[in-house]
């Protein structure tokens, strides 16, 4: 409607939004472009996850959901007879397919990126924590992880910013991330998750155009988090994005 209206507006366009909501088409994307990622099947049954040829561990996930809705700690796969009938009613309950990927078993991070082209940045990397989470628990960035037990009330040190990585490795990732944004024609700014493989390869999983900008430090807001560590306060995030979005508009 805005684009209809002719009313500026800060970050990426409908069909980017709309891509990176769907984490299959995402993924066909990167892929095409060499960008490393997990190997995935979208799948709508638990036959038709029996019938490809992933290797286990697996993890599953709603295709078009945000905030980890739907992924569980239950949803990392070591043997298929864990499943007992939970994939079948979690696609009806979601109303949706779901997408299977081959588990990633490597440390994981989130990357604040900031700008359009050349004056695109990429803020200090930050790495989940797993280490924080009930002993027994995977080391997955879960429902339960984000929203349970991770609360204002009880903060776990659930990140570290910046990540603790050397420098070959934090150019890897920013690279990674740098370009995917570009290939997805992100816009202003977007906060990118990756995780390294067995080789300790890094690689895309999630692609957030629209990232969560919680602004009291108590709730653990990674894209926040990332700026503040940088030396953004929030109004200078936030005015920073506006100034991005203005000059793509040729407004300043």
């Amino acid at each position: 409607m805005l684009d209809m209206l002719g009313i500026p507006y800060t970050a990426s366009d409908p069909l980017t939004l709309a891509i990176c909501l769907n984490k299959a088409r995402t993924k066909e994307i990167l892929s095409y472009y060499g960008i490393t990622n997990s190997r995935f099947k979208v799948i709508r049954s638990k036959n038709e996850l029996l019938e490809s040829d992933l290797k286990l561990p697996v993890i599953f996930k709603p295709i078009g959901e945000g905030s980890s809705k739907g992924i569980f700690n239950s949803s990392l796969l070591f043997s298929y007879e864990q499943l007992n009938g939970e994939l079948d009613l979690k696609v009806k309950n979601y109303k949706q397919y779901f997408i299977a990927e081959e588990y990633l078993p490597g440390r994981e991070f989130t990357v604040a990126v900031l700008g359009n082209e050349d004056e695109t940045e990429v803020l200090p990397i930050v790495e989940i924590n797993f280490s924080a989470l009930p002993e027994g628990v995977h080391p997955i960035y879960s429902y339960e992880a984000k929203w349970i037990f991770d609360s204002p009330d009880h903060q776990l040190e659930m990140y570290k910013c910046p990540a603790d990585i050397d420098s070959d490795l934090e150019h890897s990732i920013k690279d990674l991330v740098l370009n995917t944004y570009r290939i997805l024609n992100c816009r202003d700014w977007a906060r990118i998750d990756v995780r390294l493989d067995s080789n300790g390869t890094p690689n895309i999983i999630e692609v957030n155009p629209l990232p969560g900008i919680l602004p009291d430090p108590k709730n653990n807001s990674c894209y926040p988090k990332a700026a503040r560590t940088s030396g953004l306060s929030y109004s200078e995030l936030i005015n920073n994005v506006l100034y991005f979005a203005l000059k793509r508009y040729n407004l300043v």
